[in-house]
């Protein structure tokens, strides 16, 4: 997930630009490789709706690793689903995210998407690993993943020659 130096992840208006800032090649390989060695894409509903009007028409290399990747929409408004690889879940999202990970023993579930489907899945207290990208940027106000204290690990932190840098923490239960 994207996040501004001050600490958010979304700004008041909704408006994603800001992420841009600190972009480089090196960075998009870093999330094109994070992207690509998801056995499964966890994503909610409004994150859907939006990319599978988007990702299928679109060739750029992000393009095959969000087409070909098994995605799940946690949502109880969408029954269905017509993007490729893509099935619903309208139920509980810790019982779905349990049985998933159970269903996945041999490699990791990416969770994409907006904040507040990323903040459910932080109030599961399943998550494993966060992957945050830092980019150059203070918003001054906006949304929060994090909303309560905890402890969490750092693993890595890999900093991109546009300014950015990914930090990778692993999360205690």
């Amino acid at each position: 997930m994207s996040a501004s130096l001050d600490g958010y992840v979304a700004p008041t208006d909704g408006n994603s630009d800001w992420s841009a800032a600190g972009r480089s090649d090196d960075g998009r390989a870093w999330t094109l490789a994070t992207v690509s060695n998801a056995v499964a894409h966890l994503v909610g509903g409004a994150t859907y709706t939006a990319w599978a009007s988007y990702w299928p028409k679109d060739a750029i290399p992000f393009a095959k690793p969000m087409n070909e990747i098994p995605k799940v929409v946690f949502s109880k408004s969408l029954t269905t689903a017509n993007w490729s690889d893509t099935t619903t879940e309208p139920g509980d999202l810790t019982e779905a995210v349990t049985r998933l990970k159970q269903e996945c023993p041999d490699g990791y579930l990416l969770a994409q998407g907006g904040v507040r489907f990323a903040r459910s899945l932080v109030e599961t207290g399943l998550i494993d690993e966060y992957r945050l990208v830092v980019h150059p940027v203070v918003l001054g106000a906006g949304e929060r993943l994090f909303t309560t204290p905890f402890t969490i690990e750092p693993i890595s932190t890999t900093a991109f020659s546009g300014g950015a840098v990914a930090h990778v923490f692993k999360a205690h239960a």
